[in-house]
């Protein structure tokens, strides 16, 4: 039998080997699937003066909280998803506040416990008055937990009424350092638009492309009652009893997110039912405390609770009657809040059609609403 050698044809082998070395070559430079896409984040700082003058602007961050959630619960990132959403909160410019510090404190960090921002913001009281803008953005800015990632939008939204040039700290170089972070700030002057422009407050805002406004602060807000709102209302209580605490600090918590209700219906039905529709989106979490929500991060936390942490109607209870009743509980919340999300756009659409335009204008939540919605935009966020 004749055989033929490995070397009896060069031409063919080498012609073998090119195609080799071409094929590899080719599956180098091949695209590569991009990684999926980390979660989009809201993160939103909101700096109050709480100086003497201030009353009617911390009491319309009270009346409109949950009105601005549930603005930007609405956004969307360009996959479907629903971004994150943090909320911090400072107060500035009131005399009770340490000078050495520039009359400044922390309030809140970066948080998505947004019981704890509507604790703290009705925990606020206005006294005397020395307003340092520069010092408190900057504060801000190195003291807040803020996203590095370019894709997220983080926001500043400060609002007073003296010169926003005052403090050792220039709103220039704060401004400067807001925009090598990301960060956009926004201005909201409590007086008529053209003396925020004379104080520098929309200087302030252009250093970042931000937005300036100007605001009534003194305006009290005007609520438009709809037929939907005893409907949503009583889904609030029915929504309350789905919460199960766990942990050493469940109880209290849940004891919390009530004293949130009692504060928001102060303000009117109207503003309670703003914040049961912020309870039945994805920017109320309470994985902290309460199980159902913590399931969903881990099935862990249902097994690890402690017997005496929890509700008195799951004391004794082995680990598949807790996973049944918690599994019944979500359930339940879920079939509740599509309710509350339904009649909460219809509720939108009876507001839209019957409330008069300069019943919302020169308001608080309006600036920051339309802010959010124009930034957003840069990062590809719909509404």
């Amino acid at each position: 039998m004749k055989t033929t050698s490995f070397f009896a044809s060069p031409v063919k082998n080498r012609l073998a080997i090119l195609s080799v070395i071409f094929f590899f070559s080719l599956s180098a430079f091949a695209p590569v699937a991009p990684p999926p896409a980390k979660d989009q984040s809201i993160q939103l700082a909101l700096l109050l003066d709480t100086s003497n003058s201030m009353d009617g602007l911390i009491d319309q961050a009270k009346s409109q909280l949950w009105k601005i959630v549930n603005e930007l619960a609405a956004a969307k990132c360009a996959d479907g998803k629903k971004p994150n959403i943090k909320i911090a909160l400072y107060e500035y410019g009131n005399d009770g506040l340490p000078s050495s510090e520039g009359y400044i404190r922390l309030v809140s960090g970066l948080t998505d416990d947004l019981d704890v921002i509507s604790e703290k913001l009705f925990a606020l009281s206005t006294n005397g008055g020395n307003e340092y803008c520069g010092h408190v953005i900057n504060t801000s800015l190195k003291q807040l937990d803020w996203s590095t990632s370019a894709n997220d939008l983080k926001m500043i939204f400060i609002a007073g009424n003296e010169p926003f040039t005052q403090g050792g700290i220039s709103y220039r170089t704060a401004g400067t350092f807001a925009r090598e972070k990301g960060v956009v700030v926004n201005t909201i002057f409590c007086g008529p638009f053209e003396d925020g422009i004379a104080t520098s407050w929309k200087d302030g805002a252009d250093i970042t492309s931000g937005s300036y406004m100007s605001i009534e602060q003194n305006r009290r807000t005007v609520y438009v009652p709809s037929p939907y709102d005893d409907r949503i209302s009583a889904l609030n209580e029915q929504l309350n009893n789905t919460y199960l605490y766990y942990g050493s600090a469940g109880a209290s918590k849940k004891e919390l997110q009530a004293v949130q209700d009692s504060n928001a219906d102060k303000y009117g039905q109207a503003n309670k039912v703003e914040r049961t529709v912020s309870k039945s989106s994805h920017a109320y979490k309470n994985s902290s405390w309460d199980l159902v929500d913590a399931s969903k991060e881990s099935e862990k936390v249902i097994t690890e609770a402690k017997d005496e942490d929890l509700p008195k109607e799951m004391k004794g209870m082995t680990v598949t009657q807790r996973q049944a009743y918690v599994k019944q509980k979500a359930d339940e919340r879920k079939k509740i809040q599509d309710e509350i999300q339904s009649l909460s756009k219809k509720r939108q659409e009876y507001i839209v059609t019957n409330t008069p335009k300069e019943v919302t204008d020169n308001m608080l939540d309006a600036a920051m609403i339309k802010a959010v919605r124009e930034k957003a935009k840069t990062k590809n966020l719909s509404f």
